[in-house]
Formats: structure tokens, C-alpha cells, sequence
């Protein structure tokens, strides 16, 4: 029998069971519907993390203080080496493969403007901190290394500090304000940033020269972390071992003795919370396929009850010269047009509710054409396979018995 003979008998044959057909396609739309969406917004929540750690300066790298990671136990603070300004200075000379380096000395407190007072942190840094973080100046100047050398009072401010501290809005620049009870006199404000994908506000910050936060607030010479940029992405690993090499040099530590620091890549961020990203959207996957199995259950049920139904019709076909193989492609034909349909009502239905859900949300949804493929390939690889086992048992009913069938 012709494939086109196939299609227009199965299309007949649905249409004269219309309300039957679609509740059996129900759960293969639903089953498409699920795994197109949850596989959007598992992917705009990777591409979202990416992006703003990227934004952070995808090619930075941190090395903290500390002697890490021992067996799963974090190691006593009494153990950690503290960044020294030497470290510092060898990175600048030694490391080949960074084009920016930061020291950094971080504080809380208040900052305050007349009346208006807001609690922020007062983050101590060089003058290469900028192009380390990818941040932009939107008015003013960054300090520059005579206010580093003198430990100059002198401060960039955020726009989340700039939008509390000056309600007014007006111009900031020049104007003095007070961090712990410390004058320090505006000079810059830094672009918006926004917020990351951990709710941490980007522009909730104040700059100020490293040796100014050092000496006038946390009255400490030690180094709480050292930022710095590779020079692309693709050598960041490389400028990682690098840097390492050049640390466990400058602390003078044994061959076989543990690193005394730890150095992070963004690049190890991104990868460490995409796969995170990635296993739960996998196991919503296989809570939405679930709904296809469903489905393919249901088509086989109701394609077994159509063979009991149409037993006789059956028996007459074959009776006039139909072969076995025409009976069985004849229903699964019909199994696979209700998964196709279903599939491409799953399909649309899916894209729907991405978009609903994107709009209506605001969650950072990402449809790929993998995802709509796979679906569609697996609903329809369901029909032939739950279609398949009726199908078989009328293609082996006796001619004879099938038209006594009542």
C-alpha cells in the first residue's frame, strides 16, 4: 500500500474519532510543551550566569589568602598567609600572561553627605582596578599612582552611593563626603553595572586608593585579595599556573607543601554554576519527559482498544487481499500522525509559554533548536514504538475469526 493511501485512510480514521484523538495526543503535547520550556530556561539561566560574570571581567582572576580546601575542610585561619605587597610586585614583574594587576582592601561602614547617610563598602584599589572589573567612569577621573604613593583622600562613588547620598542629583564631583567619620573628596562616578545573577548591587561601592583604605581605616598593611586580568580568555588557564608559580616563589613553600592562597578564574565560576545550572535543568527535563511516556502509554492503549473495535474492519480488509505488513503500517500510521500532531501542537504550545513566561516573569528563557529537534524526534520515535505492539497484534488476527468477531 502507497504511503499516501496510508495517510488519508489514518486521517479518516481520526477524524471519525476526533474527541479521542486529541485527549490521546494530550500527553505528548504536554510532554513537548515541558521539555522545550524547561530546556528555554535552563538555557537563559546558563547564558544569563555567564553574562554577568562575565560582565564582572571575564578574563579576571582572585587570589585570596588562605591555605583552602584539606579533604573537604577548610583550613584553620591561623594557617593562612596573608598577600604582602611583595606578592604584588612579583606578579607586576614575573607573570607575563596578565595585562592588569589590583591589590584590593576592602571596608564597611557609612557613608554620609550632610543628612543623607547610606551603609555601603569602601573597597581599596589601584588604578588598573578599572580595566580589571570592566568598569566604566561616567563623570570625573580615576585616581591615579601619586594618590596611591600618598594615600590621597580621594574617592570614586558608585551610582547607588551617588543616588542616596545626593537625592538632588546634583553634581557630585568635588563635593566631600565622609566614610567612617574620614573626609574623602569625590573625583569620579562610576557607570550603572547593575545588579549580578546572586543579587549583589554592583554600584552599592565606593573606590578609594588601596593605601588610603589600608592606613586611615582598617590601619593594616596586609592585602585582603589581588585581582588581575589575563590577557584573553584562552590563556587564563595558563596565567592561573603561572600566577601560582609565581606566589608559591614569592612565599617560599616547599615543593610538596600545599598552596598557602587560592586562585579563582571567572572562567572556573562560570563553568562551576553552569553545571549546577545544567543538572537541575536536567532533572526537570526528565520530570517534564515523563509526561511523554505518558503519552506514548496512552496511544498505546487506545490504539490497542481502536484494533479491538475495528477487529471485523480487519478481518474484511484482509479477506479482500490485504497483506498483514498493509494492516500493521495502516495503524501505525495512525499512532504516528496523533505523536506528529501532538508534537507539533507540543511544539508551538512550548514556544508559547517561553515567551509568556520571558514577558510576564522576567526570567531569561533561551529556545534552541536542539531542544525543539530532540522533542519532536522523541514524540515522534513514541508513536512508532507505543503504536507498534497493536499495530502487530492486528496485523496477526485470522481473517476468519476477525469477521465472527462481535
Amino acid at each position: 500500500m502507497r504511503a499516501d493511501d496510508l495517510i488519508k485512510i489514518a486521517l479518516k480514521a481520526l477524524r471519525l474519532n476526533k474527541m479521542k484523538a486529541f485527549l490521546t495526543m494530550l500527553g505528548i503535547i504536554i510532554g513537548v510543551a515541558s521539555v522545550i520550556t524547561m530546556l528555554a530556561i535552563g538555557e537563559g539561566s546558563k547564558q544569563s550566569i555567564r553574562k554577568q560574570i562575565s560582565s564582572m571581567g571575564s578574563n579576571m582572576i582572585t587570589i585570596r589568602p588562605g591555605a583552602g580546601m584539606r579533604g573537604g575542610v577548610r583550613m584553620d585561619m591561623s594557617t593562612m598567609q596573608t598577600l604582602t605587597m611583595d606578592d604584588l610586585k612579583a606578579i607586576k614583574e614575573q607573570v607575563k600572561l596578565v595585562t592588569h594587576v589590583s591589590p584590593q582592601a576592602d571596608a564597611g561602614g557609612q557613608a554620609i553627605n550632610g543628612a543623607s547617610n547610606w551603609p555601603t563598602s569602601i573597597m581599596g584599589v589601584g588604578p588598573e582596578y578599572l580595566a580589571v572589573r570592566v568598569l566604566k567612569i561616567s563623570s570625573g577621573t580615576m585616581f591615579n599612582d601619586a594618590d596611591v604613593a600618598t594615600a590621597a583622600k580621594v574617592v570614586v562613588i558608585g551610582k547607588t552611593v551617588y543616588k542616596n547620598l545626593f537625592k538632588n542629583q546634583e553634581d557630585p564631583i568635588g563635593r566631600t563626603i565622609r566614610f567612617n567619620k574620614i573626609p574623602f573628596k569625590i573625583i569620579g562616578v562610576l557607570s550603572a553595572k547593575g545588579e549580578t545573577t546572586f543579587g549583589q548591587d554592583q554600584d552599592d561601592v565606593l573606590l578609594a586608593p588601596y593605601t588610603t583604605v589600608q592606613k586611615r581605616i582598617l590601619a593594616s598593611t596586609s592585602l585582603q585579595s589581588i585581582v588581575a586580568s589575563a590577557k584573553n580568555e584562552e590563556v587564563a588557564a595558563e596565567a592561573v599556573t603561572e600566577l601560582t608559580r609565581t606566589i608559591r616563589s614569592t612565599h617560599r613553600l616547599a615543593a610538596k607543601a600545599a598552596d598557602d592562597f587560592n586562585i579563582f578564574s571567572q572562567e572556573e565560576m562560570i563553568t562551576t554554576f553552569s553545571s549546577t545550572s545544567e543538572m537541575l535543568t536536567m532533572l526537570l527535563v526528565a520530570i517534564a519527559g515523563i509526561s511523554l511516556l505518558v503519552g506514548g502509554i496512552g496511544i498505546m492503549n487506545i490504539m490497542y482498544v481502536s484494533v479491538k473495535e475495528r477487529t471485523r474492519e480487519v478481518g474484511l480488509r484482509m479477506a479482500l487481499g490485504g497483506r498483514g505488513i498493509d494492516i500493521l503500517m495502516q495503524f501505525l500510521t495512525e499512532a504516528v500522525l496523533i505523536s506528529f500532531t501532538g508534537g507539533v501542537i507540543g511544539v508551538a504550545l512550548g514556544v508559547g509559554a517561553t515567551l509568556f513566561i520571558a514577558k510576564v516573569f522576567g526570567w531569561p528563557t533561551c529556545i534552541t533548536l536542539y531542544s525543539i529537534v530532540i522533542s519532536f524526534a522523541v514524540c515522534t520515535l513514541t508513536g512508532i514504538f507505543f503504536g507498534w505492539y497493536p499495530a502487530r497484534k492486528a496485523s496477526d488476527l485470522d481473517p476468519i475469526t476477525a469477521l465472527r468477531y462481535e
